[in-house]
């Protein structure tokens, strides 16, 4: 049962934003702050990515874990009233970010998803250096470089100890 009023709830749902959203400000501040720069939800691209960086074609989305049916997510629980509008709803978006996603990789763009819950205090730190760390693997990637390490057994190893 709901502890709010149809009223209270309605007026709740509505001052839920869409675009500039906390998690998003905290990703974006990061990203700057390390010389990356990006388009803001760029119109132009399948699914109007949170951020888009167009030098190294790499879409950023900044997903909410109820809006996108994060499972085995402690902040995905479906609601109680309504369950069958909520159910549809949710299952909708999942297959509409999953469609943004095949048509963005099928036009060449690389593809991020980062969760809600994954931005909270406890992982947040985690979370944006494996973001940067993806961004630098890409860019890499993109200039041609090869992750590769070649280790010869035969090859001699230097140690750093005394001579006996």
């Amino acid at each position: 049962m709901d502890k709010m009023t149809p009223q209270q709830r309605s007026n709740c749902m509505r001052r839920i934003k869409s675009k500039n959203t906390r998690p998003e400000m905290l990703v974006r501040r990061f990203l700057f702050s390390h010389g990356f720069r990006y388009r803001i939800h760029a119109k132009s691209l399948p699914g109007t990515p949170d951020l888009a960086i167009v030098g190294l074609r790499t879409c950023i989305f900044i997903n909410g874990c109820f809006w996108h049916g994060h499972e085995g997510c402690s902040m995905y629980k479906i609601p109680q009233t309504h369950v069958d509008f909520w159910s549809h709803k949710i299952q909708r978006n999942k297959e509409r970010d999953h469609e943004n996603l095949l048509a963005l990789k099928a036009q060449g763009w690389h593809t991020i998803e980062i969760w809600e819950c994954q931005l909270k205090p406890q992982e947040r730190e985690q979370t944006l250096q494996g973001l940067l760390r993806t961004l630098n693997y890409i860019a890499l990637q993109n200039q041609g470089a090869k992750m590769t390490y070649c280790f010869d057994v035969e090859e001699e190893r230097s140690i750093a100890a005394e001579e006996e």
